[in-house]
């Protein structure tokens, strides 16, 4: 199985959606960037924890030895993004597409030295973590996804 069976439910926001719906369609050749950045990002498949449908972020690409971190940065909002829960509750039914096929994973969320390091890979691939870490009380949760 190559997805989650299940009703898809596309993103609120409309750039999110867009740009799923776009990396997706080309077989990860476009979109493949967060908007004018240059950085780039892939694509989390996730059941959804309240509803069970299927849902769909495009995240950072923080990626080392088949491993992602999946950073719950939400811009720097006070709240962890939805996703966060969707993947807690739901930790095996998690998709990453990074280039044309999706592949499965397994997602934790990680703590301590663990969090620590991952945080550091997660800034140096996207710097803008620091500055929206700075926006808000909370500390962004990190999880780490890799192989089944």
């Amino acid at each position: 199985m190559a997805s989650i069976e299940g009703t898809y439910v596309p993103n609120t926001q409309d750039w999110v959606r867009d740009q799923v719906e776009a990396y997706e369609r080309s077989g990860g050749t476009e979109a493949r960037t967060f908007r004018d950045s240059g950085l780039p990002i892939i694509v989390v498949t996730m059941r959804g924890a309240k509803t069970g449908h299927v849902r769909k972020t495009a995240l950072m690409r923080t990626e080392h030895e088949g491993s992602y971190a999946l950073v719950a940065g939400a811009g720097g909002a006070p709240n962890n993004p939805g996703w966060y829960y969707n993947i807690i509750a739901n930790p095996s039914e998690v998709f990453i597409q990074d280039g044309p096929t999706p592949f499965r994973v397994t997602a934790r969320e990680v703590t301590g030295d663990e969090r620590a390091l991952w945080w550091t890979r997660a800034v140096a691939a996207f710097p803008g973590y620091i500055e929206r870490q700075a926006k808000t009380s909370r500390v962004f949760p990190v999880l780490v996804a890799g192989p089944q």
